[in-house]
């Protein structure tokens, strides 16, 4: 049987010894969230269904396609060692599992997860008694739950506006690596541009020489090392050859990692980003971010892309009409697609799914930190993400007015654990504490739309339609959503405002609502609803199924000119 998604998940971070296990896993519903009672976690256990893994059960890839609510799910599968997995430790991976995940091998408890979107493993080779074991995952998902987050997954039973159908369960690659007693657990590089060198911090286990060699098209561009005791090891390689990262120029320099026997392959960018003054820098230069909304759905796989070409054609998709990145919104995108983005050259916004919860609740930092820091860690290395973005758009719930606190600790907490990067505390409303006021604005009408912004330029104030929420003091800033333009033959669709009555109409108010923002010296980018149709939200520049609904030469010369802040 072939594999779905057979690729390693996480490029920058990579073992040779390792285990695929997606494919048909045996499934059985649990509605009634009783099946922890029941023994469903016990290997003799009887599963009534098939699922195709890392597909949801809503999707079609799945094998099932049963879009309704699903409040528990659990899987079973038998997996048989081999020989090289001998004498290791042995580590199981979830790249995503939505949204309580609970582990069992051979029916014994090994550990649990909260949270939809994030990757987490459980060491299991202390559950490991002989050669062939069974993995049994229980996966509880309320959507309904306003402690849970859900992003854009529907909370009523039908999809509508912009929410879509739901994910329950695994919905990323699942994985076995095999590695040495004493290991590499971690690491985090600290490239600087003006030095021509890069810093390592790693966390390991055990006592030995922590080594690193950084090459660039296989030809050794430093190499660095240390003995340790085990925990954190720091390392500073100085690069013989200058090839830095920039947009639309992804280079590279690969690592080679070893600790003991231990052996990572992964890859590092050179590239900084900061702020000056109204500009966004990178590498010292001030680079005009042309950004399009990426929610990350696809018709018959859902969260889940088909194949790692999928992940390629989006990002080369948006290229092809003249963005130079994304917001990847209301949603924890999968390593494998950054690390195209790294390739590429293609920069993004780190972003959390949080809506569905209720930030007007103190508590609800329990749910959003825990993952939104295992976030930050592991996507960390990714040259392509320019900025951490945790909240969207944080609406009164039930009432209620965010509890600003909640915000000003996510944030704070995004601070320490990167000082490399800016962080917008909540895109749009309501801001508390911000690197950047960035704000949404769908005014249809270019002429508004121009007048209200040229305000920032001839009297330094920023149109902003929440005046009594949130105060602009004068922060670096872009409207990271506008647009939305609704075009679809379909009666039924949803968009933004009133939909124009011929492609030409169409393509003018798009140039006009952009060459507002692209000529305003004080903005430093804009972001556009969206690249692609998601379901009845029919307001892409392609359909749902990613064909174009014009001739995208017209787009990329519309956002391809030079915007007045690069000047």
């Amino acid at each position: 049987m072939n594999i779905p998604r057979p690729e390693y998940p996480n490029p920058q971070f990579q073992r040779s010894v390792w285990m695929n296990l997606n494919g048909e896993w045996d499934f059985k519903y649990d509605n009634e969230t009783s099946g922890e009672a029941k023994g469903y976690f016990k290997p003799d256990a009887e599963f009534d269904q098939k699922i195709i893994v890392p597909f949801c059960p809503e999707s079609k890839l799945s094998g099932i396609g049963n879009t309704d609510f699903i409040l528990g799910v659990w899987y079973k599968k038998t997996v048989t060692l081999p020989e090289i997995f001998s004498d290791k430790r042995i580590v199981l991976n979830f790249g995503a599992c939505d949204f309580l995940t609970k582990v069992y091998i051979d029916g014994e408890y090994v550990g649990s997860h909260k949270g939809g979107y994030s990757s987490f493993k459980f060491d299991i080779t202390k559950f490991i008694k002989k050669n062939e074991f069974i993995i049994t995952v229980y996966a509880k998902d309320d959507t309904r739950d306003y402690m849970q987050s859900g992003g854009k997954q529907s909370y009523r039973y039908e999809s509508w506006g912009c929410f879509y159908t739901r994910t329950t369960g695994i919905w990323q690659t699942v994985w076995l690596e095999a590695m040495p007693k004493s290991y590499i657990e971690s690491v985090k590089y600290y490239p600087n541009v003006d030095n021509c060198s890069v810093d390592i911090k790693a966390v390991v286990h055990g006592e030995g020489k922590f080594e690193a060699v950084a090459l660039y098209e296989n030809r050794v561009m430093g190499v660095a090392s240390a003995k340790t005791n085990g925990g954190c090891v720091d390392l500073h390689l100085d690069l013989k050859e200058k090839h830095e990262w920039s947009v639309g120029d992804g280079q590279l320099y690969d690592l080679e990692l070893k600790f003991c026997e231990d052996k990572v392959q992964s890859y590092f960018g050179l590239r900084s980003v900061r702020l000056d003054g109204m500009k966004f820098l990178i590498n010292n230069k001030s680079v005009f971010q042309r950004l399009v909304l990426d929610q990350g759905f696809y018709p018959d796989g859902i969260y889940t892309a088909q194949t790692e070409e999928e992940l390629v054609r989006d990002i080369q998709l948006s290229l092809d009409a003249g963005f130079n990145g994304a917001r990847l919104h209301e949603k924890i995108f999968e390593p494998r697609f950054l690390y195209h983005c790294d390739k590429m050259g293609y920069i993004v916004w780190g972003e959390y799914p949080n809506w569905g919860l209720d930030q007007s609740r103190p508590d609800s930092v329990f749910t959003i930190l825990p993952e939104w820091i295992e976030e930050v860690n592991r996507d960390f290395n990714h040259p392509s993400i320019i900025g951490w973005c945790p909240f969207n758009e944080t609406w009164d719930k039930h009432g209620c007015k965010q509890f600003d606190e909640v915000l000003e600790l996510v944030y704070n907490c995004t601070k320490n654990l990167d000082t490399t990067r800016p962080c917008i505390d909540t895109s749009g409303n309501f801001h508390v504490i911000t690197d950047i006021f960035d704000v949404h604005d769908y005014e249809q009408d270019p002429k508004i739309f121009k007048e209200n912004y040229d305000r920032l330029m001839t009297e330094g104030v920023l149109y902003d339609r929440f005046p009594d929420r949130q105060q602009y003091n004068g922060e670096p800033t872009f409207v990271s959503e506008y647009g939305g333009i609704q075009w679809s033959t379909d009666s039924e669709s949803w968009g933004y405002g009133n939909a124009p009555k011929s492609e030409a109409e169409f393509i003018e108010r798009y140039k006009g609502l952009t060459d507002a923002l692209i000529d305003n010296n004080l903005m430093f980018g804009f972001c556009y609803t969206q690249l692609y149709d998601v379901e009845q939200e029919q307001n892409g520049l392609y359909t749902y199924n990613r064909e174009p609904k014009f001739d995208m030469n017209i787009f990329k010369e519309i956002n391809s000119r030079k915007a007045a802040i690069e000047e």
